[in-house]
C-alpha cells in the first residue's frame, strides 16, 4: 500500500518550483502534461505516492496550490499543465494584493482564509488511504511563502500530528542586496517555525544556485525558471525511493530516520550531480564511476548551500550522509565505495557517534 504525500506549494517561488517538480514527475514516470498515462505499468513504480487516479483514468498531482497574487498561478492555469492539476485545488486570495513581501501581512491573511485552506488540505487528505505526510515549497524571505507558509506549517503541527512535516525551503541571496528591507525578519520569523514546526527541512539558498547555475550550467545570468529546474531536480531525486521502493528507505519515515538522529538536528544540505540544463546545449556527461560520484557529492560546488568551506570540501563535520544513486549499478561497487571513503576521511564525521554513512541505488 502507497504511503501517500501531500506537497503544499506556497508564494510565488513555491509554485514555480512545484510546477517544474510535477513536471520532471510527470516525464518519469510516462504521465502526459494532461495526466493522461502512456508508459507501460511496472510493479516498482509506485506513482500512487503523489499522484491518484481520478474516475476518468487521468493521475492528478496531490498538490495544493496556495498564493496571495494571481500571477504565477495564472501562468500555470495557461500553461501546457492546465489540465493536469484539480483546480479545486487551488487557493488564491480574492483581492489578489499579494502580501507586500511582509511576514506579518502574509500570516494575517492566511489566518483570515484557514477555513478555505484547512478545508482543501482536510479534502485531499481524507482522499488518501495512508496518508504518510507533508511537502512544503516555499521561500523563505518573502510574504507569502514565509507568512503563510509559517501559518500552514502550525495548521498541520496541531491537526496532523502524527504526519511528517517535510520542507524544500530556499534561502535569500547572501551575496546581494536585496529590495526587500524586511527580508531577515522575514526570514527569522519563519525559521522559528521551521525548527519547530517541521520534521525534516532540506534547506537550498539562492546564492547556491545562481553559482551552479553559472559554474556548472555555464549560464550567465540564470533565470528564476533555471534555478527552480535545479531545486525541483533535487526534490524528485530525493523523492526517488518513495517511488521506486527497495527494501530500505522506501516511506518518508525511513528516509528522515536515517539521516537525522535527534530530532533538533533536522535541517538537511543536498548536493546533486551531474547536472544538465533542460534546454537544447545539454551538458555533455561522462561516464563515472560510483566512488567518483559519491567523492563528487561532497564537494563544495555541488552543494545546495553556501556554507564556509576549506579548500574545495565543506568546512564543518557530517552526522550521517544517504547517498542517493539513480541508474544500473552494481551494489558491490556502492558497498566498495563507502568502504574506499570511510579508509581515505573523505567524509568528516562527528567523533561522538558512529560515522553513518549509507547508499540506495
Amino acid at each position: 500500500m502507497p504511503r501517500e504525500i501531500i506537497t503544499l506549494q506556497v508564494g510565488q517561488c513555491g509554485n514555480q518550483i512545484g510546477a517544474e517538480f510535477w513536471n520532471q514527475l510527470c516525464s518519469e514516470h510516462g504521465i502526459a502534461k494532461d495526466g493522461i498515462f502512456l508508459g507501460a505499468e511496472s510493479v516498482g513504480d509506485r506513482k500512487d505516492v503523489f499522484f491518484y487516479q481520478a474516475d476518468d483514468q487521468h493521475y492528478v498531482p496531490r498538490a495544493l496550490m496556495l498564493d496571495l497574487e494571481p500571477r504565477v498561478i495564472n501562468s500555470i492555469q495557461n500553461s501546457d499543465q492546465r489540465q493536469l492539476y484539480n483546480h479545486e485545488n487551488i487557493f488564491l486570495s480574492p483581492h489578489g494584493g499579494g502580501a507586500g513581501n511582509n511576514w506579518a501581512s502574509g500570516y494575517t491573511q492566511a489566518e483570515n482564509f484557514q477555513d478555505e485552506i484547512l478545508d482543501m488540505i482536510d479534502r485531499e487528505a481524507e482522499g488518501s488511504d495512508s496518508l504518510e505526510g507533508f511537502v512544503l515549497c516555499h521561500s523563505i524571505a518573502g510574504g507569502t511563502g514565509s507568512g503563510m507558509g509559517s501559518f500552514i506549517l502550525e495548521a498541520l503541527n496541531e491537526r496532523y500530528s502524527k504526519q511528517i512535516v517535510q520542507a524544500y525551503s530556499v534561502f535569500p541571496n547572501q551575496t546581494e542586496s536585496s529590495d526587500v528591507v524586511v527580508q531577515p525578519y522575514n526570514s527569522i520569523l519563519t525559521l522559528k517555525r521551521l525548527m519547530l514546526q517541521c520534521d525534516c527541512v532540506v534547506a537550498l539558498d539562492n546564492t547556491a544556485l545562481d553559482r551552479i547555475a553559472a559554474d556548472r550550467l555555464h549560464v550567465d545570468t540564470p533565470t528564476f525558471a533555471q534555478t527552480n529546474s535545479l531545486v525541483s531536480t533535487v526534490m524528485a531525486a530525493s523523492t526517488t525511493t518513495l517511488r521506486y521502493p527497495g527494501y530500505m528507505n522506501n516511506d518518508l519515515v525511513g528516509l528522515i530516520a536515517s539521516l537525522i538522529p535527534t530530532p533538533k538536528c533536522h535541517f538537511l544540505v543536498t548536493g546533486y550531480t551531474p547536472f544538465s540544463t533542460t534546454s537544447e546545449n545539454r551538458t555533455i556527461v561522462r561516464k563515472t564511476t560510483v566512488l567518483d560520484v559519491m567523492r563528487r557529492l561532497l564537494q563544495t560546488k555541488n552543494i545546495m548551500i553556501s556554507p564556509e568551506q576549506t579548500g574545495k570540501m565543506l568546512q564543518g563535520k557530517f552526522i550521517s550522509i544517504l547517498n542517493i544513486i539513480q541508474g544500473d549499478v552494481e551494489p558491490t561497487q556502492v558497498h566498495k565505495s563507502l568502504q574506499r571513503i570511510r579508509e581515505r576521511k573523505l567524509a568528516n564525521f562527528i567523533e561522538w557517534a558512529p560515522a553513518n554513512m549509507q547508499a540506495r541505488v
